[in-house]
């Protein structure tokens, strides 16, 4: 666990925490705006969090009961030390700042998103987050965005507490705030005569300060209000407390009209003599702010469109009143190529344009919402005929197939569409959306233009099968595909000398997907080859990276049947090594025997070519098959990695032990080097080790891991001392 930093001025910043008055007390005012913030990004809990020296506490909160109020293990700690822009963590387990926190390793925080709450002198007085027990797979620019337009209301409910604090204890500071202040200000004496009046006030009353000092204060208020600001100054007075709350009045400005304000007493002595602050706001300003609350909530930035959190508001309203509907779920094809050739900002220009020929298509525009970054659903109340909703689904495909102009370049985009009903296909807004995405995941495969409709067979079909080929190819075109590596060690002494690259699917809906859960259906299809390739290059990059503080390290590759399918593989090594400069020392490839018994002619000329180039080869799985011990005569492999079968039970059983001992045998009069898979712990590595055995891999010595993980727990300086 990596423990937060202390920003550079501390003590300014923790000066700031302490004039705003901020601790161990509650700020109910923030309350209604990290409930929205909880909701709007569909989040079990919300807070705003203050830093303090070693502790963090929480000002106002939304799910959370209890909490470790440490500041070494909380991830707000880290976030005030950004800039700022808002701190996402997507899965907190493959984080190495954060995989072994005490927060995470319990389970109560997956997912994080932080934006500091900064004054205008620069200093973080906390963080305003929402925070999750799962991960959250994607974070988008609009809801960093939309996170941080909260956290702006969120500061000025602080900067009002901050000059009552500095009212109620440094009238002399309270007035230099005053002149400043975004806040209108003033100040009387026990007379009721306006002693100190700033700008802000000045624009909000339209009397500037050389007319309004010396005039009554009630002037400010409607005459039906002026009883309510007497008995305020003649109860402060009187040895009682200024009222805690602000207090709602009928303001007057210079020309006699009127708008709602609210006040916030203090008062101060100077000698015997009494002296009043007060802190006006503008009520049309507070509406407006909740006004922006709702819109944040409720609406999509971007396209104006309402969003996620105002469609299930509305299927909820309609599921309640018993009335049936139609919801249709539209997904752009492809969409992530225009960002990446073109960038985001003409990304934004296309979805805007797709979001007003959807409300072209559709009656109301008012049933048209943005789901997600490139997803759309169209909402009709109602009873629909079968045939209209198919007309209107084809016709918004039709209408989105249409070229969109963006920088004088012509874009095109298409577009899937799936229709579910309620209460036939869900009797709640979670079991209607997730119908209608079923429906689209079938229309997806029928192409672009795709049209279907949900019938519960979708559903089973969904529990029964494995992951669909479209679904891989958007895996593939979105980069959700990742490497994570495990640890590859020398028995003799424990020192980490490679790893083995393995993949893994960071799906945007199931998480992190380990391989058993997409391999066989990616195998089977058409991208085993690109997606293959894709591995190869990734591993070399990253050994090329740890290669730089680690000479020796090496990368183990596994390959798939079709990258020895069409014959160029030697050819596709070499340019990866030549284009990350690495020797072919560096690189171990791992087959399997049933890639070499699928292809044996066309094969065994390929990993000639390999091996004679200085590329390792392993022998994977090795004693599992019928044929491995021929196929060692026949085939140039440099390696054999023991099945993790045989490992596992090494010390309990007999007969696995002798196969082990004859397996290492073998190896050592071919010539071939061992790698036993599946070391679960010290023991087996010793035993291992005595018989013979050159690198183990397994738990014991480490999970798969994140690169960034891996690199933290082998290759950091603190690492290096452990090991040293």
């Amino acid at each position: 666990m990596r423990c937060p930093n202390k920003t550079e001025d501390e003590e300014g910043r923790l000066r700031a925490v302490a004039e705003h008055g901020l601790g161990q007390e509650t700020t109910p005012g923030l309350d209604p705006i990290v409930g929205i913030a909880a909701r709007m990004f569909d989040c079990p809990a919300a807070a705003v969090n203050i830093i303090g020296h070693e502790t963090v506490f929480l000002t106002s909160a939304h799910g959370i009961d209890t909490y470790d109020p440490s500041r070494d293990v909380s991830f707000c700690a880290h976030a005030i030390n950004g800039d700022d822009d808002v701190m996402v963590v997507e899965d907190a387990t493959l984080d190495p700042r954060f995989h072994d926190n005490p927060l995470v390793a319990s389970g109560w925080i997956h997912f994080y998103a932080g934006v500091p709450l900064r004054t205008a002198d620069g200093h973080a007085l906390g963080v305003l987050c929402v925070i999750d027990g799962k991960p959250h797979p994607q974070f988008s620019p609009q809801d960093r965005a939309s996170l941080k337009e909260m956290a702006k209301l969120v500061l000025d409910k602080l900067e009002l507490r901050r000059l009552q604090v500095a009212a109620a204890s440094h009238p002399a500071r309270f007035e230099a705030s005053a002149a400043t202040s975004p806040n209108a200000i003033l100040c009387f004496d026990a007379r009721s005569q306006i002693t100190a009046w700033n700008d802000a006030a000045a624009a909000m009353f339209g009397r500037t300060a050389s007319d309004a000092l010396g005039l009554p204060v009630d002037m400010l208020v409607a005459e039906a209000d002026k009883p309510i600001v007497h008995a305020g100054i003649a109860r402060v007075l009187g040895g009682g407390l200024p009222r805690t709350e602000g207090t709602e009045l009928t303001g007057t400005r210079a020309d006699g009209g009127h708008f709602p304000i609210e006040i916030h007493w203090s008062r101060w002595l100077e000698g015997d003599a009494m002296h009043f602050g007060v802190i006006i706001r503008d009520m049309t300003v507070k509406k407006r702010d909740y006004d922006a609350l709702y819109q944040l909530a409720n609406y999509d930035k971007l396209t104006g469109l309402p969003n996620r959190n105002f469609l299930a508001g509305q299927v909820a309203d309609i599921l309640q009143s018993g009335m049936a509907m139609s919801l249709a779920v539209i997904d752009l094809v492809d969409f992530t190529d225009i960002n990446n050739s073109l960038g985001h900002a003409a990304g934004d220009q296309v979805l805007c344009v797709v979001a007003e020929r959807i409300r072209h298509c559709v009656p109301d525009a008012e049933r048209v919402f943005r789901l997600s970054g490139d997803e759309f659903a169209v909402l009709l109340p109602g009873e629909q005929d079968h045939d209209r909703l198919e007309a209107l689904a084809q016709a918004i495909n039709r209408k989105l197939e249409q070229p969109i102009v963006v920088e004088a370049q012509e874009v095109w985009v298409s577009s899937n569409c799936g229709i579910a009903l309620a209460p036939q296909h869900g009797r709640s807004f979670e079991e209607l959306t997730s119908s209608a995405q079923l429906a689209l995941f079938q229309a997806k495969g029928s192409g672009r233009g795709g049209v279907a409709h949900f019938v519960p067979a979708l559903r089973a079909d969904a529990m029964a099968r494995r992951m669909h080929d479209a679904e891989l190819h958007r895996a593939l075109e979105r980069g959700e595909f990742t490497l994570f590596y495990q640890p590859q060690v020398l028995l003799r002494d424990g020192n980490v000398v490679g790893a083995e690259a393995l993949i893994r699917w960071k799906h945007p809906v199931r998480g992190v997907l380990a391989p058993a859960a997409f391999l066989p259906a990616l195998e089977a299809g058409v991208l085993a080859a690109p997606t293959g390739k894709w591995v190869l290059d990734a591993a070399c990059a990253q050994a090329a990276e740890w290669r730089r503080s680690h000479p020796e390290f090496r990368i183990s590759v596994n390959l798939f049947s079709v990258q020895l399918r069409a014959g160029d593989l030697p050819e596709i090594v070499a340019e990866t090594l030549r284009r990350h400069e690495l020797p072919p020392e560096a690189l171990e490839l791992e087959i399997t025997e049933n890639i070499i018994l699928d292809q044996q002619h066309s094969v065994l000329e390929q990993l000639t070519t390999l091996r004679d180039s200085g590329v390792a080869l392993s022998f994977d799985d090795f004693g599992t098959g019928y044929g491995s011990m021929n196929l060692l005569k026949d085939y140039p492999v440099t390696h054999i990695k023991i099945d993790k079968g045989f490992t596992r039970v090494v010390q309990t059983s007999p007969k696995d032990r002798a196969i082990v001992m004859s397996l290492i045998n073998l190896a050592r009069q071919l010539g071939l080097r061992v790698v036993a898979e599946g070391v679960e712990n010290a023991e087996d590595g010793m035993f291992l080790r005595a018989l013979g055995c050159e690198k183990g891999q397994g738990y014991f010595y480490g999970k798969p891991m994140p690169p960034a993980v891996f690199a933290e727990r082998y290759f950091s300086e603190e690492a290096q001392v452990l090991a040293g």
